[in-house]
């Protein structure tokens, strides 16, 4: 396993992710493993620390976990490294996924099943991006929304661009 994480850690390390006090340990579970998926070699952890790491199937085994007490003490982990934090989160003065700007060097931080990011995390970030949603409902799961970041970021930073529509 070892040998693994030091092959894996070779990658540059261009997109972590964050989960502010997360009270649901399926749902970190289910963020450990989609990050695996996509290649996050680092999870930071704002607030509350223990989580029951049976539901990321060994997953966080894989990559880094590193813990904050506080938003300040994640926020200058992320300056020092000079890394755009971008808050995901439903509130008025956010930006549609689809508009937002994810650069290269980004945390991607999703806050508790509930409430959503703290005001403090939310004054603090770069920028504030929502999810667009088209039903009855304005929240999804927030092991489905890491998920969908997740995605959008390696589809813009990682997948070649190819074009499927040919004309005949």
């Amino acid at each position: 396993m070892e040998q693994i994480i030091a092959d894996l850690d070779k990658d540059e390390q261009e997109l972590q992710l964050a989960v502010e006090n997360l009270t649901r340990d399926y749902n970190m579970g289910t963020i450990i493993r989609s990050a695996n998926a996509f290649g996050v070699r680092r999870v930071h952890i704002i607030g509350r620390r223990q989580w029951n790491k049976r539901g990321a199937m060994m997953t966080d085994k894989y990559l880094h976990v590193q813990y904050h007490p506080s938003v300040d003490a994640f926020m200058q982990a992320m300056r020092q490294q000079e890394y755009t934090v971008v808050a995901a989160d439903n509130v008025q003065h956010s930006t549609p996924l689809g508009q937002a700007m994810l650069p290269r060097r980004t945390c991607l931080v999703f806050g508790s099943e509930g409430d959503g990011l703290s005001t403090e995390l939310l004054g603090k970030a770069d920028a504030v991006v929502a999810i667009e949603q088209f039903g009855s409902t304005r929240s999804i799961n927030v092991g489905v929304a890491a998920g969908i970041m997740l995605y959008e970021w390696v589809r813009r930073h990682r997948l070649p661009v190819v074009s499927t529509f040919e004309k005949s």
